[in-house]
């Protein structure tokens, strides 16, 4: 069962009772809803463009591709959802004659990714404590 408050969802394990003043349980932990999750960042090869500009500022098309271990096709469809949202921004030039893309994390997509890390760093905490609950 689970009971809103203010934006952010009160997991009640089976069993537990709730106040009826406002239908939560004050022992159990917050958690921000599922409905929350940026679900454009929580696809795996996404996370993997976002994380490793994290590290890297700037990465190349090549290099992205060696590093995550993925297909031209499948970078391009991920990159460019990622810059669409505006997430990454996306150069592209010549070196001589040789075509170069490189990508950068955009202010936008290092407050995104902070808030996904946010959301599930609460979702493991929630976790740990209701398994760590006696009778779990």
């Amino acid at each position: 069962m689970v009971a809103r408050t203010s934006g952010l969802r009160r997991v009640v394990a089976p069993g537990r009772t709730q106040r009826p003043d406002d239908g939560s349980d004050a022992t159990t932990p917050l958690v921000p809803p599922a409905d929350h999750l940026d679900r454009l960042i929580h696809e795996r090869l996404r996370l993997g463009i976002i994380s490793a500009l994290t590290a890297t500022p700037v990465l190349s098309f090549t290099d992205l591709k060696k590093l995550l271990k993925t297909t031209d096709g499948n970078l391009s469809v991920h990159a460019r959802k990622l810059e669409e949202a505006g997430y990454i921004a996306c150069h592209k030039s010549f070196d001589g004659r040789t075509p170069r893309t490189e990508f950068r994390l955009t202010p936008a997509g290092k407050a995104a990714l902070l808030r996904y890390l946010d959301h599930m760093d609460a979702l493991i905490q929630v976790t740990r404590k209701l398994t760590n609950t006696p009778g779990n």
